[in-house]
Parts: structure tokens; C-alpha cells; sequence
């Protein structure tokens, strides 16, 4: 399983998101500290969740963090995040 369908697969278990966009960025930091071959490494998350309702932006970011921990941990270098409760926009 690559490591975009496992934060898929554990943003969706944990946050059950009304919308959820994972975007595989590694191509774009070839070179750069953090990036391996193969890639997997830079991801941008867009995720829409009602657990994310009465959040701070700050506390978003870290229940996600908190989600993909492992993963932080291991294979991703960079996680760029956009929190929203269902019906925010992304501005």
C-alpha cells in the first residue's frame, strides 16, 4: 500500500471526513532535504471533518498529526495541512 492510500485510509477511519484530498508533492522536492527516491516523502492534505468543529486551526492540525503519527515518524517528511469543518472554505 503506498503511504498516500495509508493517510487515506487513516484519516477516513479516524475522521470519517466529509471531504478529503491527498496530494503526493514529492515530485516537486527532488533534491531537497527529506526527499528519496521513489518519492512518498511531501504530502498536501486537504480534509473536511465535523471532529473538526469548534477546532482552532492548531488543534486540527494536531488530531491529524495525531492520526499519522507512524507515519510522521517514518516515510513523510513534509505534511502540508488545510483543516475544515464541513461547509468552511479553504480560504
Amino acid at each position: 500500500m503506498s503511504v498516500a492510500d495509508t493517510i487515506r485510509r487513516k484519516l477516513t477511519e479516524r475522521f470519517a471526513p466529509a471531504r478529503l484530498e491527498v496530494e503526493d508533492q514529492s515530485h516537486l522536492h527532488i533534491g531537497h532535504e527529506g526527499a528519496r527516491p521513489g518519492g512518498e516523502t511531501h504530502f498536501a492534505v486537504t480534509i473536511a471533518a465535523a471532529a473538526f468543529i469548534g477546532q482552532s486551526r492548531v488543534a486540527r492540525q494536531r488530531l491529524v498529526y495525531e492520526a499519522l503519527a507512524d507515519e510522521l515518524a517514518t516515510r513523510v517528511h513534509a505534511l502540508s495541512l488545510t483543516t475544515l469543518a464541513p461547509g468552511e472554505d479553504t480560504l
